[in-house]
């Protein structure tokens, strides 16, 4: 699956993380797999790099869960399920884990490092239904 992409590059640009990093996320997304799987259930549609990747263009374009949903062939309620496991699971994880405001705060900043985070929030402009009967009704 993996292999339609050319070069790292490539993959860097599609995906938004170098393919390094991926493999990590994937080692680290199949160990929390295989400690859930003693636990039992039903097998997963998807192989866990199909779930990153879904993950990743969630993060990415920010596309709603049903046309992720779509590009998958899955239930937007399995989409859902699938990006909050993979969310979860790698905030979990102590590679991937920002720690919190204070031990920031408390750390001074050495050699000119610098974390940064945004976290502004822009409302997402929608059609007002005014708007869309108008329209209809002009054609």
């Amino acid at each position: 699956m993996l292999d339609k992409y050319k070069d790292e590059n490539e993959f860097y640009s599609l995906i938004g993380i170098k393919y390094k990093t991926f493999m990590k996320m994937v080692e680290i997304l199949k160990e929390a797999k295989a400690k859930q799987k003693q636990i039992g259930g039903r097998p997963n549609k998807l192989s866990i790099e199909q779930r990153l990747l879904m993950t990743l263009e969630y993060w990415k374009e920010y596309s709603t869960y049903r046309i992720i949903a779509k590009k998958y062939n899955i239930s937007h309620v399995s989409c859902i399920r699938n990006i909050f496991w993979v969310e979860n699971t790698l905030i979990k994880n102590s590679h991937f884990h920002i720690p919190g405001k204070k031990i920031l705060l408390e750390h001074k900043v050495t050699n000119n490092n610098l974390l940064a985070i945004d976290a502004t929030e822009i409302p997402i402009e929608r059609i007002k239904k005014s708007w869309i009967i108008l329209v209809s009704a002009s054609k």
